[in-house]
């Protein structure tokens, strides 16, 4: 197994990659989202206002201008626990600076037989694995290099992304059923 380390050491990634950058988020919810004010704010039923000036979407409507494409599928449990409804909620503005967001039931990324874990995979190349512990906290990441191993992460995004719905599409049915 590769050593595990620390999620800042990866960050170059982000600008760096060339082409795409895709994300399978696997969990029910996330420590350092409950951690935040937003979140809390989420819990008391104040919606999440998106966050322009963010590093993150920052950085993503660059990568876009430059051609490059972040994306994700997010697994969701049906219903949605309240750290997906929360990550549904705030994806508008991810999706307004450039990053594709789209969700999938557990039930069929169970039946796709989706990985159990976190990951993303940069240019259909490199593999990052997450370790994320039982109170939903990132551990560490590790590189993967191995060459099967980051094939079946280009064969489990190419099976839930074709199948995964757009954030917005399902936000809008989850909210109307509440």
């Amino acid at each position: 197994m590769p050593p595990r380390i620390p999620f800042d050491e990866i960050t170059h990634l982000f600008s760096e990659f060339e082409r795409t950058a895709w994300r399978l988020e696997t969990r029910r919810g996330y420590a350092s989202d409950r951690q935040g004010a937003r979140f809390q704010a989420f819990m008391c039923g104040i919606e999440p206002r998106p966050e322009p000036d963010h590093p993150w979407n920052v950085n993503v409507r660059q990568r876009a201008a430059e051609g490059a494409r972040i994306s994700r599928v997010r697994i969701i449990d049906e219903p949605p626990t309240e750290g997906q409804r929360f990550l549904m909620a705030t994806a508008a503005g991810n999706v307004a600076a450039g990053e594709d967001i789209r969700v999938l039931t557990r039930a069929e990324a169970n039946r796709l037989e989706l990985p159990e874990h976190d990951l993303w995979l940069f240019d259909s190349r490199i593999l990052v694995r997450m370790h994320i512990d039982d109170t939903d906290t990132t551990l560490g990441v590790e590189l993967v290099d191995d060459a099967a191993e980051v094939l079946a992460a280009c064969r489990a995004r190419d099976a839930a992304w074709p199948l995964a719905r757009p954030t917005a599409e399902v936000w809008a049915q989850v909210r109307s059923s509440v």
